[in-house]
């Protein structure tokens, strides 16, 4: 495995900042965050997105997954059309960024759930949109990864199989995070349900006697079991992980990366 960082937790660093992280910690790669007004925009030219994969291979970067949205990036969980329509812009310029990078993996966060309407039109309006959208991820040789986040929706590992065998595309799967069930389940069971469905992984750690995420290996995380279930369904992919802290704390999280993988 080739563990990383996510752009996520880094606040505004830029591109070149980042960069310079990855070298001094020693991250294989890191999962970059697309939006407007920055120096990662999701509105760049082609031949500008060229310029940024060239600049990570010229620093020994590899590029694991991209986050992308428009300011307004909608929700592809709400009742209202638009804001759905607002989501699948997003998520639909999104994979055009990341093959125009020659990027593998997007990051979907597919929004929040509220309280209008059913939980199965909820489900379907998904699953629609995940279908449309899966040929341009085959075009653009790009995995959509839903990822398991704290919005009252998908709650099981038996509902993310489900909902991605719904889709039934080799590309849209998951972007699994190993913190975001622990408040209520086991990393270890959704690793094992989902197996060749992980696209991409986030690194996290909880407490659940705090009820907060943790520094990786202060947590509850049965590190040992975690990278036992990977090996046993054959994930060797990305290990990003989106853990908060200053450089010197990411540079000790990638310590702590490599002792777990270890594992």
């Amino acid at each position: 495995m080739k563990i990383g960082v996510t752009q996520i937790i880094l606040g505004n660093m830029s591109l070149d900042d980042t960069l310079s992280l990855c070298q001094d910690a020693g991250y294989d790669a890191v999962e970059l965050t697309f939006g407007e007004g920055k120096d990662t925009d999701i509105n760049m030219s082609d031949s500008e997105l060229k310029g940024i994969a060239a600049k990570c291979e010229d620093a020994g970067i590899e590029i694991a997954s991209i986050t992308a949205g428009y300011t307004n990036r909608g929700n592809l969980l709400s009742p209202d059309a638009e804001q759905r329509e607002n989501g699948t812009k997003s998520l639909a310029r999104g994979l055009e960024v990341a093959g125009a990078l020659g990027v593998g993996g997007i990051l979907l966060h597919p929004g929040q759930l509220s309280v209008e309407g059913t939980y199965q039109q909820v489900w379907d309006n998904l699953v629609g949109i995940l279908k449309d959208l899966a040929p341009s991820a085959e075009t653009h040789k790009v995995a959509i990864g839903l990822e398991n986040v704290w919005n009252k929706f998908l709650l099981s590992p038996k509902e993310m199989r489900e909902i991605v065998d719904e889709v039934d595309s080799d590309w849209v799967g998951t972007y699994l995070d190993t913190a975001n069930m622990m408040a209520y389940g086991y990393p270890e069971h959704w690793i094992r349900e989902l197996g060749h469905r992980i696209k991409n992984v986030h690194f996290k750690d909880f407490s659940r006697g705090q009820h907060r995420f943790t520094n990786l290996l202060d947590g509850d995380t049965d590190w040992a079991a975690v990278m036992e279930a990977f090996r046993a369904v054959g994930y060797d992919g990305y290990v990003v992980h989106e853990v908060g802290g200053d450089r010197d704390a990411q540079i000790d999280l990638a310590q702590r990366m490599r002792k777990i993988v270890a594992m």
